[in-house]
């Protein structure tokens, strides 16, 4: 009878120790795949980490070659200012000479109070007008301090009314177009 009772004994422990094993088992293969998902995860978030760092150094290209871009467009609408600006530079150029004629006519003029002359310098002041309003602008000189971005200096004179370095006398006006010298001024300068 003793070996009945403990048979199920052994039984009984073989059961538990199967149990057991079942339940280390199980565990075993709970904590490997907790630690495949610990993995996976971990490498989720590397993945993760990796685009995220992705993104940033896009959206960062993405602002400078925005801000390029502007820099282009503002560098573009200078240039078309520059153009337009400019464009009228030479034309304006080649009727400085007749301005200067038309000066030196209406200078030599002895009466003017003559319809030609009157005539003669309604034009000159119509011309003068058409290249102020297109950006024509006259330097001035005279009885001025002596700029060589300005003025061409032809002659010094020693004079006791002016100081050392001013204008004495304009030969030739000097014109500006839009803030840029297209032809300074020649003149004589006290020394």
């Amino acid at each position: 009878m003793d070996t009945k009772k403990d048979k199920p004994k052994e039984e009984m422990n073989d059961e538990k120790s199967e149990e057991i094993i079942d339940e280390v088992e199980q565990k075993t293969e709970d904590n490997v795949k907790a630690k495949k998902e610990t993995e996976e995860e971990s490498s989720c978030e590397k993945e993760l980490e990796r685009k995220v760092k992705e993104i940033e150094e896009i959206n960062e290209r993405y602002l400078r070659l925005q801000a390029d871009f502007v820099n282009y467009k503002k560098r573009i609408e200078k240039e078309k200012e520059s153009i337009y600006s400019y464009a009228s530079e030479e034309i304006i150029n080649s009727l400085l000479p007749i301005v200067d004629n038309f000066e030196r006519a209406l200078s030599s003029s002895t009466n003017k109070e003559d319809s030609f002359y009157k005539g003669m310098d309604m034009i000159y002041k119509q011309l003068l007008e058409v290249l102020e309003n297109n950006g024509l602008e006259e330097i001035e000189a005279l009885h001025c301090e002596f700029d060589p971005n300005y003025h061409h200096a032809v002659f010094q004179e020693e004079s006791e009314e002016y100081e050392e370095g001013i204008v004495l006398e304009v030969l030739q006006k000097g014109y500006k177009l839009n803030d840029k010298v297209i032809r300074p001024s020649m003149v004589k300068v006290a020394k």
